[in-house]
């Protein structure tokens, strides 16, 4: 599949149901699929830095044995980034400063490096749908870090 369909069928696509935190300004935002997997997005500002943010999210569910970074393969994937998407881009309206997003890919099982690809060109194929040409895209190892160019 290309990444034009890949993009234009995941903008058609309806995100899950999202648990927004209590306040606006708040970090972490939950939400639970079709098939009861529940995710965690959490936005982290760096004590150096506050206008720098880490965003991490993962499975909640026991099931998966603590390991948020599992594979669930419920063939949700597509409404899961439509979902981090939009939680993302409300993150991004509630702290229009923020000038560094960064977040990392954890290798799947099956990749034998401890860069993992096939995770991060997903996440590489979603960016579009959030930041504009206005930011700066680098891949260093395992990290995607998105800087916002100086006007």
């Amino acid at each position: 599949m290309s990444v034009l369909i890949l993009l234009l069928f995941s903008r058609k696509m309806n995100s899950f149901p999202i648990i927004y935190p209590l306040i606006p300004s708040g970090q972490i935002y939950t939400f639970t699929t079709t098939n009861e997997v529940e995710y965690e997005v959490r936005f982290a500002r760096k004590k150096d830095n506050p206008l720098h943010v880490s965003i991490v999210f993962g499975v909640l569910n026991e099931e998966y044995d603590g390991e948020e970074y599992s594979l669930t393969n419920k063939g949700e994937v597509y409404r899961v980034m439509a979902t981090i998407v939009k939680i993302t881009k409300n993150y991004f309206k509630e702290h229009p400063h923020i000038n560094i997003f960064e977040f990392a890919g954890e290798p799947t099982a099956s990749e034998k490096t401890k860069i993992p690809q096939k995770r991060l060109n997903l996440y590489q194929r979603y960016l579009p749908q959030v930041f504009d040409d206005s930011w700066v895209n680098l891949r260093q190892g395992n990290q995607i870090i998105l800087l916002k160019k100086k006007s």
